[in-house]
């Protein structure tokens, strides 16, 4: 993990590279079948257009369903209020689109590794966004599964998380403020579920070193709006 780079900063491109010179990602790999359901977070939903999608990320992460600049479904939640509270109307929730990561490249005389992620499935939209150079070397190696001669900081924790039994669910991209998205990484272990922020290129690498494809989910708002786009949930995501 890098302490230079400020954040993972990227802009939604058809095939561009993204303004900013930090961000975050990863590449090509083995395909899976996975079970959507079992990846989403409870009050998230797949488009119409991707129900259950095979994956792939270099080295043994995954990706799930996707498409390029097409309409992805969108989901939605009902709720109420508390004893004596006033009725909510539906309330809004995360849509994701399967991905993979298609490539990481330098290209000079930009010193910045660019992430490049592509949907699984037609129209196959791409999402870019810039890398400090060490998170580059580490999701390089990674993807390449180039072993090292001493456990490097990913590579220690992906051996922690199997050693106690904690499987990596999925990895998810959730949000973007400004050139810098928001990622989360949903973990599961004997005590259950639980879902942590992190960095777009953190959780890539970790995805990526895992013994079994791990699953990469971008919200579709990433894809289809401009702009800044505001995780859904209550928490505040952690960025580069």
């Amino acid at each position: 993990m890098s302490d230079t780079a400020p954040g993972n900063v990227g802009t939604p491109v058809p095939t561009t590279r993204p303004p900013s010179e930090h961000g975050e990602g990863i590449g090509p790999g083995d395909e899976m079948v996975t079970t959507v359901e079992a990846v989403l977070p409870l009050d998230a939903s797949i488009g119409t257009d991707g129900a259950a999608g095979d994956a792939g990320v270099e080295g043994g992460a995954a990706g799930v369903e996707g498409g390029a600049d097409g309409e992805g479904g969108t989901g939605g939640a009902e709720g109420t209020g508390g004893a004596g509270g006033p009725e909510r109307g539906p309330q809004p929730s995360a849509d994701f689109s399967v991905a993979l990561v298609s490539a990481v490249t330098v290209d000079l005389p930009n010193q910045h590794p660019t992430v490049v992620l592509r949907e699984l499935e037609s129209p196959r939209r791409q999402l870019s966004f810039s890398i400090g150079l060490p998170d580059g070397v580490v999701l390089s190696h990674a993807m390449r599964r180039i072993p090292t001669p001493r456990p490097l900081t990913h590579e220690l924790m992906s051996e922690i998380l199997q050693g106690f039994a904690i499987d990596v669910v999925a990895v998810r991209l959730v949000g973007r403020q400004g050139s810098v998205y928001f990622a989360e990484l949903d973990l599961r272990g004997r005590n259950g579920r639980s879902v942590h922020s992190c960095r777009p290129s953190d959780g890539l690498t970790i995805a990526l070193l895992q013994p079994t494809p791990v699953p990469i989910l971008i919200d579709r708002r990433l894809f289809e709006q401009a702009g800044d786009v505001a995780p859904f949930g209550t928490g505040a995501p952690a960025a580069d």
